[in-house]
């Protein structure tokens, strides 16, 4: 065994059995343990449990390798990610914590006094949590199959197996205790590599700082001054003003991912964990400490892995690296099918430019830069080994919180809550098992066959989210004229309209294999990718929900008016422990 597959053995199954370890002295007995671990989970530790839950695969391993590739153009996922996380600390979590319930459909059906409202709630968290699921299940099986050099499906059985032992037997309070490892595991691999590779490019050990700088060759030239001459050679976007379509798309890629984030059920659930309302705002702030920890330093890991990308392949238009003598990361890599050459020319070296009918790189996808940066950069193999525990832990932790999202839908919401009201708290814990055992499965084979038009992506997850979730939400704490009818007609247009011009534009796509902005474009709606269009699924629910509620005149009973007065009013709410 090599030395860095040996370091990798031991940083993953290391760090896995510190996860068994967790769930065994965290093993949910009751309800309350598995929905919302009993509502006792300290700020501080909610905040870091908070952040692990939300950087998931898609932050850790994907967010760096689109602003490696998108430049300025990424900084809405930044901006949109963050944004939502301030959205929901501010508008919903607390309200929500007041309430004191254990998950997202049961406000939404007690607020609109409605089961037809709750099944809907229901329906719209499975379809989202399904879709983003899978973003992180292909996460697990690319980090295994690359560093421990077994097949994607054995990678992918082998992290099933890890989350179904501590979300099933801990739930919640089993997922909460492990998400905080996982967090400290995360910001480590990922910190780390960044270090040593700013303090390589630019002599500067702050990435934030170095990002900004000039190289450590002695040249005076600036960082990313040097990005932008080596892509404008190649043909490529300058990447510090390459913009992602037009600027309304822009604006509503942005839009849709921070209310697509505020309306995720997983992260909303773990506000119900602490123990009083303060408790959910103080670790809010927590949390956006801990997760402002990651994401300052993603940009410079972006930056820097498509520099040290470029330099290694071809730094300019005339200085082209010869196939025969690549570097041992690159053969490693294109075991994994995930970066792909092509000698269309047949001249032995390797061509990467603009130009799709020269460019002789087929096929790089985004999703190794973070994984290949420390091996592109020839960094120790302990810290490679480091980043690949960082990238299954981001991807198991937010696995298990949108699994037991799922699972919690079914077991609280449908069978107790709708179907088998009398169910025992035993038989309804052994439900949740069952139920969340069956997501596992369910994820586990969307992850061995992703449907195309969500393969590429966890940004359609959000924008069902936005869709749906959010505006029902909102609605519910922040207007008392909004009744039943009202809210479940919003909520199938929202989620039915968005699904639509997903399945019209993101399957036509992949079918004919265009790029991220390719020739769709133009036949999309006001030049709005598909990724996009949450934010126009929530505008229609929005519009629907009031149109429906004049038309109707519907108005909701009193004492479901005096319960939203009651959660919008702060007094007395630091008291407040609610609960079952």
């Amino acid at each position: 065994m090599d030395e860095l597959k040996l370091y990798t053995y031991i940083a993953v199954f290391g760090t896995f059995g510190l996860y068994f370890l967790i769930a065994w002295w965290t093993r949910a007995s009751t309800t309350s343990d598995f929905y919302v671990a009993s509502a006792g989970v300290p700020p501080v530790l909610n905040g870091m449990a908070v952040g692990a839950d939300w950087m998931s695969a898609a932050s850790f391993i994907s967010m760096a390798g689109l602003i490696a590739f998108l430049g300025y153009g990424g900084s809405v996922f930044l901006m949109g990610w963050t944004g939502g996380y301030v959205l929901l600390a501010m508008l919903l979590a607390p309200y929500l914590r007041k309430y004191g319930k254990f998950t997202v459909p049961e406000f939404i059906g007690d607020r609109y006094y409605s089961k037809t409202a709750r099944i809907v709630a229901v329906l719209c968290l499975i379809i989202a949590s399904l879709t983003y699921v899978i973003g992180q299940m292909k996460g697990v099986g690319v980090a295994f199959s690359r560093f421990l050099e077994v097949e994607y499906a054995l990678g992918l059985g082998i992290g099933m197996f890890v989350v179904w032992v501590y979300a099933v037997l801990g739930g919640m309070k089993g997922i909460t205790y492990t998400q905080i490892a996982q967090y400290c595991v995360m910001i480590f691999a990922y910190t780390v590599p960044a270090v040593f590779i700013s303090l390589h490019l630019t002599g500067i050990p702050i990435p934030q700082v170095g990002l900004g700088s000039t190289l450590a060759d002695g040249s005076g030239v600036y960082l990313l001054d040097k990005l932008d001459l080596i892509v404008t050679d190649l043909g490529f976007k300058e990447y510090t003003t390459a913009k992602l379509g037009s600027s309304l798309n822009m604006f509503m890629y942005t839009l849709s991912l921070m209310i697509g984030t505020a309306g995720l059920p997983h992260v909303i659930m773990r506000f119900f964990t602490t123990p009083t309302v303060k408790g959910a705002r103080s670790s809010a702030g927590w949390a956006l400490i801990f997760i402002a920890a990651l994401y300052t330093v993603a940009p410079a890991v972006g930056a820097m892995a498509r520099l040290n990308l470029m330099e290694t392949i071809q730094p300019s238009s005339t200085e082209t690296l010869v196939y025969a003598e690549r570097p041992s990361w690159f053969e490693n890599w294109e075991k994994t099918g995930l970066l792909k050459f092509e000698d269309k020319n047949g001249d032995g070296k390797i061509q990467y430019v603009a130009d799709p009918e020269k460019n002789e790189m087929v096929k790089v996808d985004r999703d190794i830069m973070v994984l290949a940066n420390p091996e592109i950069a020839n960094l120790p193999n302990w810290v490679i080994a480091l980043v690949a525990a960082g990238g299954l832990a981001a991807a198991l932790s937010t696995a298990a919180g949108l699994l037991l999202a799922i699972s919690s839908s079914i077991s609280h919401d449908l069978m107790k809550g709708v179907f088998v009201p009398s169910i025992s708290e035993k038989s309804e814990l052994l439900a949740g098992r069952i139920a969340m055992t069956l997501s596992i499965l369910l994820a586990g084979y969307l992850g061995l066959n992703p449907p195309g038009f969500a393969a590429g992506t966890v940004a359609l997850a959000f924008g069902l989210a936005a869709s749906s979730i959010f505006p029902a939400l909102m609605m519910g704490i922040f207007s008392k004229r909004i009744g039943s009818k009202a809210a479940v007609a919003g909520m199938l247009a929202g989620i039915g309209v968005t699904l639509l011009y997903i399945f019209q534009h993101e399957g036509i796509m992949f079918i004919k294999g265009t790029a991220f902005l390719g020739d769709m474009e133009r036949n999309w709606f006001f030049g709005i990718d598909p990724k996009a269009f949450g934010s126009v699924g929530a505008i229609v629910n929005f519009t629907v929900a009031f149109l429906v509620s004049r038309l109707t005149s519907e108005r909701p009973p009193e004492h479901i008016q005096h319960l939203i007065e009651d959660i919008r009013v702060p007094a007395g709410s630091s008291a407040a422990v609610g609960g079952h």
